[in-house]
């Protein structure tokens, strides 16, 4: 299988290609090639322009019934559903179940778009893309698209990250894409279901293309989507009109009020630190407790190592191989050694009966490892990997809020309304969930990270007689 590059709509095949895997190669977009591509991205917006956002919202509706369904474009061969788990499987080590349960994301992000948008809008009729004004009440607001296009460097290890993206086309901002190196599948995929549900196919543009040309294809758009390490997050750092995904480092505190009835909240953490392989920037890196700090890490512990490494087509697997071996050696060597360093302790050590790093299936993985770390300023009790993978630190309650610092999602276990105010207030939280909840939960009408209205859209100050506007 060879997947070209769309240039607006467009297969065009390079004299560069590069295979993934002795099945599957792309071809690859150089820089100059992009950037001859955003010449005529006014095209693609007109194209968006001349659709009614009612009808974009249910074109993205069938869509989702498409990419769910349906046998679909993917280079020179039509890809069913099964064949495409299996050919993402097969490149990312995601296992069936996996890749299964992203695209039930994605379906989801796509069949509610009404209510995604109508989440990052706060409520406002779809009208405001097609006119730019609408009522509020009885005030006539006014938004105005900063961007015609907007370049998004996607990542492997989530294919439903893609649902970040997808509003886009419905707010009518042609989209730029650079898939990641093992999931070439999902984005063009969706791409794909849209075109056939209705979508100007000029609206998208599919790049597979070295890190130069990602780089390209970020700063030359408009507005662009970034995911990464914090590393990434530092290089686009000088770059305001590039919103950068980077490390979540999302958290359970756990207040005083309920730490008591801790072992309740077993599954709720170990769905938290494991879901989707413990591969999400919203899956628990650690967990925050006032007191019975050791007990919660033995009790989790425990559950944790029942997770084993399966075959990817098992219909019980959980955990995800590596698909590059030497970054699970890394990883593994990295935990190592920190743990060497002394002040924490790899508690699942015991109920594995084995090494974290396991070869099994013809594949690499990592099992999963719960730390007990005596503070949070060990390097231990804040980081991210991906695998499950969490600490456990005991503190008190009131120096919580202050340790943690930026954090994708905390999930805090109260109903300490004094303490819920400071969490609101808190400036280092993107996601708050008040109750016992998995930092992993997702509500489509409340965005995670960012808000993508905002950022492609800005509100103009706006007075006169508009009676006669329609």
């Amino acid at each position: 299988m060879e997947i070209p590059i769309l240039r607006l709509g467009e297969v065009y095949e390079s004299a560069d290609v590069v295979e993934l895997n002795e099945k599957v190669a792309t071809h690859t977009a150089n820089p100059g090639l992009i950037r001859r591509d955003l010449l005529r991205v006014a095209e693609a917006k007109a194209a968006l322009d001349a659709i009614p956002a009612e009808n974009l919202a249910d074109y993205c509706e069938a869509a989702a019934e498409l990419f769910m369904n349906a046998d679909l474009p993917c280079g020179d061969v039509l890809q069913g559903p099964d064949d495409y788990v299996e050919s993402l499987s097969a490149l990312t080590r995601l296992p069936h179940t996996l890749v299964r349960m992203n695209m039930g994301k994605i379906h989801a992000a796509m069949s509610q778009i009404r209510t995604v948008i109508g989440g990052l809008t706060r409520g406002m009729s779809l009208e405001i893309f097609d006119q730019g004004m609408t009522q509020v009440g009885d005030l006539a607001v006014n938004y105005y698209p900063v961007t015609s296009s907007l370049g998004v460097s996607l990542p492997s290890n989530a294919p439903a990250v893609n649902s970040l993206w997808l509003p886009a086309l419905v707010m009518k901002i042609p989209v730029l894409l650079k898939p990641g190196r093992e999931d070439p599948f999902t984005p063009l995929r969706i791409v794909q279901a849209m075109i056939q549900a209705g979508f100007p196919k000029e609206a998208f543009g599919y790049y597979p293309t070295t890190h130069e040309g990602g780089d390209t294809l970020l700063t030359s758009c408009g507005a662009g989507i970034a995911f990464g390490s914090d590393v990434t997050v530092r290089k686009y750092a000088p770059f305001p009109k590039i919103q950068v995904h980077g490390t979540g480092r999302s958290k359970v505190l756990i207040g005083e009020d309920y730490i008591d009835r801790w072992e309740e909240f077993i599954d709720v953490l170990v769905t938290s630190i494991s879901a989707n392989g413990g591969r999400s920037c919203i899956n628990t890196s650690a967990i925050l407790v006032p007191s019975h700090g050791e007990e919660i890490a033995e009790a989790l512990a425990a559950s944790l190592a029942e997770i084993r490494p399966l075959a990817r087509d098992d219909a019980d697997a959980l955990l995800c191989g590596f698909a590059n071996p030497a970054m699970a050696e890394g990883i593994d060597g990295m935990i190592e050694s920190l743990l060497k360093e002394g002040g924490a302790r790899d508690v699942t050590a015991a109920f594995r009966g084995g090494e974290r790093k396991v070869e099994a299936f013809d594949q690499t993985y990592l099992c999963p490892t719960l730390v007990s770390c005596e503070g949070r300023e060990h390097a231990l009790a804040n980081t991210e990997f991906m695998f499950p993978y969490a600490s456990v630190v005991e503190m008190p309650q009131e120096e919580m809020l202050g340790s943690i610092g930026e954090t994708l999602v905390v999930s805090a276990f109260t109903e300490d309304q004094s303490w819920i105010k400071e969490l609101m207030l808190s400036p280092d939280i993107e996601r708050l969930n008040i109750g016992a909840f998995p930092t992993n939960r997702v509500q489509w009408e409340q965005p995670h990270e960012g808000n993508l209205f905002e950022f492609l859209y800005h509100r103009r100050a706006i007075q006169g007689d508009l009676s006669g506007f329609s």
